[in-house]
């Protein structure tokens, strides 16, 4: 077993009568500037780049699925079960890639909670405490309310992982790596509780609830006469900074003349769906995502996350740092931007046209319940474009790939050049659309664009996993 090695650069010499005082002075040194010794004690443990993630895979698959057929998980809501989920896996890892770059002294909070670190000198299988967090995790996120068949479901995905991964593994590490997957959940739990969001999905409208009643307010557009989440803003987000450096400037002050910019935002709505070609319809329903037909915006961008990991047979560290980096940055893009639509509660599109241009418009797809600016798509997409460029490009976002992700729901494949297209497209779909003002979407790409940024740059991350 190695034990502790210099890294610095200085190697002790001894010789005739300054031995022993040399020897005091490394020492000394030893003690005072353990920046340059590296713990590299080795456990015997494989690191987690030896086992690869088709395992995790499912499970952000089992993830889009439930959210889709679970009661009260709006989009929000399942921003904020991937979050969780994704963090509690990393935490369950990270020890089997650089212990130095856990969450636990760079996320909000979350210094406050004492997340399990393994035994020294004890061995673990990074494989089963991963399998052990995220099952754990998951079953927290929808806990309420997740049906008999899909708790099930969970189960048997679960244990079935659990018997392959511990086959061949001697049983005291498949057990102890089990209960530390465990203990890491159980602690990212109660750190989940304090958030804001705990259990949301029972009061999703966060009823009661009232808007100010001034002529540029949103109003119900649809058969729900409540707004989405009101006070989503309020939550803590895993990166102070996220809300408090990204927030847009206000939109374009609302007016009805026509010679004004707001009339001529809405003109463009009004404009384009009027003369949408056929592919433009087509992708404003591909990116549409409506909860509970599909597993929402955030499920979208997972699920083509987990395609290309699974298509470059990312390792477990590598797919764990991508699902951590996506869930920090999707958790937080939507508390920024239902700040934002809160802050400002902007009439929809369909209800300014209606009411000022023409009272026969429609729109090509449902509006959401929820105030206009930002745009919810935008600003996750945005946030997803910058992680996805880190994990898959060297910064160039150049990166061309095949989203076979909405087969599921009866599309066609769509192909892209690279992430930016990817997420100008999604933001576009949103005026396509008929339900987003133009700068709806540009705003809500810059702010998710900044939130990508500060998730990949100020948090520190391991390099070079594969």
């Amino acid at each position: 077993m190695q034990k502790y090695q210099f890294v610095c650069g200085y190697k002790p010499r001894f010789s005739g009568k300054a031995a022993f005082r040399n020897l005091f002075i490394v020492l000394l040194i030893s003690i005072l500037y353990t920046s340059c010794i590296r713990d590299v004690i080795d456990n015997n443990s494989p690191p987690a780049e030896r086992y690869d993630a088709k395992f995790l895979v499912k499970y952000l698959d089992f993830i889009c699925k439930t959210a889709r057929v679970t009661e009260g998980f709006f989009p929000p809501q399942v921003a904020r079960a991937y979050g969780y989920i994704g963090v509690a896996n990393y935490e369950a890892v990270i020890h089997g890639i650089d212990p130095s770059k856990s969450l636990v002294h760079q996320l909000n909070g979350l210094s406050n909670y004492n997340v399990p670190v393994p035994e020294r000198n004890l061995q673990y299988n990074w494989a089963i405490a991963s399998n052990a967090a995220t099952a754990r995790m998951t079953r927290y996120m929808f806990e309420k309310r997740i049906s008999a068949a899909r708790r099930n479901t969970l189960d048997s995905l679960e244990n079935v992982t659990h018997q392959a991964l511990a086959a061949n593994e001697n049983p005291l590490v498949a057990s102890r790596s089990q209960k530390f997957g465990m203990d890491v959940a159980d602690v990212i739990f109660e750190y989940s509780k304090v958030d804001g969001g705990h259990e949301s999905y029972l009061n999703p409208f966060q009823l009661p609830f009232s808007l100010p009643d001034f002529e540029h307010v949103w109003v119900p557009t649809g058969a729900i006469m409540h707004p989405l989440s009101p006070r989503w803003g309020q939550n803590r987000p895993f990166m102070t900074v996220n809300i408090a450096l990204t927030q847009p400037v206000a939109h374009t002050p609302f007016s009805k003349e026509t010679t004004t910019e707001f009339y001529r935002e809405a003109m463009i709505v009004y404009n384009q769906v009027r003369n949408n070609t056929a592919e433009e319809v087509e992708i404003a329903k591909y990116w549409a995502d409506d909860p509970f037909a599909t597993c929402t915006p955030a499920g979208h961008t997972f699920n083509i996350l987990m395609q290309i990991l699974d298509e470059e047979n990312c390792t477990l560290a590598k797919s764990s740092v991508g699902f951590a980096k996506m869930a920090i940055a999707e958790n937080d893009a939507f508390i920024s931007c239902w700040k934002g639509k809160y802050d400002y509660n902007l009439l929809r599109p369909v209800t300014y046209i209606k009411r000022y241009i023409d009272p026969s418009f429609n729109t090509v797809i449902g509006t959401p319940p929820f105030p206009a600016y930002t745009s919810g798509h935008s600003s996750e997409i945005g946030a997803a474009e910058r992680i996805l460029t880190s994990l898959f490009t060297n910064g160039s976002g150049d990166y061309q790939f095949t989203d076979y992700s909405q087969l599921q729901y009866g599309f066609n494949a769509r192909n892209f050049r690279n992430f930016s297209q990817m997420a100008e497209e999604c933001a576009n779909s949103r005026l396509y659309g008929g339900i987003h003002y133009p700068m709806d979407n540009s705003k809500g790409l810059q702010t998710g664009r900044a939130i990508g940024d500060n998730v990949n740059r100020r948090l520190s991350w391991p390099a070079n996993v594969r």
